[in-house]
């Protein structure tokens, strides 16, 4: 595990507010899976054949479910696990691929990324996997321009101009979300952009937050990861429920700014809406159900 991530950086104020981007500052999930990520899964990985299925199970995890904003390589395990136990999938006799080596992968590897899948150049399933996460970058780079951050944002940013530093925390690749804040002129309210490849949100948030005091860090997310690397790290923690987003961010901005301010957030305040997150996600998929 990375211990320093930033070396380098320096706070401009006495708090910290970490901002997950997909899906939480910008309303581009359902774009990047429904468009990009699904189908690019279906053809890296031979699975035409089932791709009504795979694109149930795709969506489920990665937008409807608690496992929604986990890493593509978390998910893609998820996608496969629930593929392999679908009745449906099982009549078509279908043989998903192997993905072992992957699985190991994950597991043991230190950051989860494109470069250190492309260190092994002599297991074909990890090359596959390499070929699969490029051709995602491809397609979102190619299909999403122009989608704008949800009503909130720039708001609480200009709230917290002066009063927090302000850092971006994602599992996208780095490219993908400077060029997504920087396109809507958002990257001046920025102190650091954490992404991918500077390691998972735990890791980030942790190397942040030590240059602060105890509830002077807060993270807002929409996934029960970012609540979990939050808590990992110390951080308080505002949801942007998913289906809601509108609602969250005017209430954070009308609401949340105050009470994060002032010192009031940890508590009743907070406990309230991560009772109403957790209420907001299935853990099981509809099929299940």
């Amino acid at each position: 595990m990375k211990h320093n991530l930033f070396p380098d950086y320096r706070p401009a104020c006495q708090r910290l507010v970490c901002i997950d981007s997909d899906g939480c500052a910008f309303d581009t999930m359902e774009l990047k899976h429904k468009e990009c990520f699904c189908p690019a899964t279906v053809q890296a990985w031979g699975l035409q054949a089932i791709s009504k299925f795979v694109r149930e199970a795709w969506e489920y995890c990665n937008l409807y479910s608690k496992d929604r904003g986990r890493s593509r390589f978390h998910e893609l395990i998820l996608v496969f696990d629930l593929l392999s136990e679908r009745e449906e999938v099982k009549e078509y006799d279908f043989e998903l691929p192997d993905i072992t080596s992957f699985k190991h992968w994950v597991a043991t590897t230190p950051v989860l990324n494109n470069e250190e899948l492309a260190k092994h150049q002599d297991d074909p399933v990890l090359q596959r996997a390499l070929r699969w996460s490029l051709e995602m970058n491809r397609r979102v780079e190619e299909m999403v321009q122009g989608v704008p951050p949800f009503p909130g944002v720039v708001e609480t940013l200009k709230q917290l101009q002066g009063q927090a530093d302000i850092a971006i925390v994602s599992a996208t690749p780095k490219e993908a979300v400077r060029r997504e804040w920087a396109e809507h002129d958002l990257m001046q309210y920025v102190s650091v952009a954490c992404a991918q490849e500077d390691g998972n949100k735990t890791q980030c948030i942790q190397s942040l937050a030590k240059h602060y005091a105890p509830n002077q860090v807060l993270m807002i997310g929409d996934a029960p990861g970012d609540l979990e690397a939050a808590r990992a790290s110390g951080a308080l923690f505002f949801p942007i429920l998913p289906g809601d987003e509108l609602h969250s961010w005017k209430q954070f901005a009308s609401t949340g700014v105050r009470h994060f301010l002032n010192g009031s957030f940890a508590g009743a305040y907070e406990q309230e809406r991560i009772e109403a997150f957790d209420n907001s996600l299935p853990d099981s998929p509809p099929w299940r159900r």
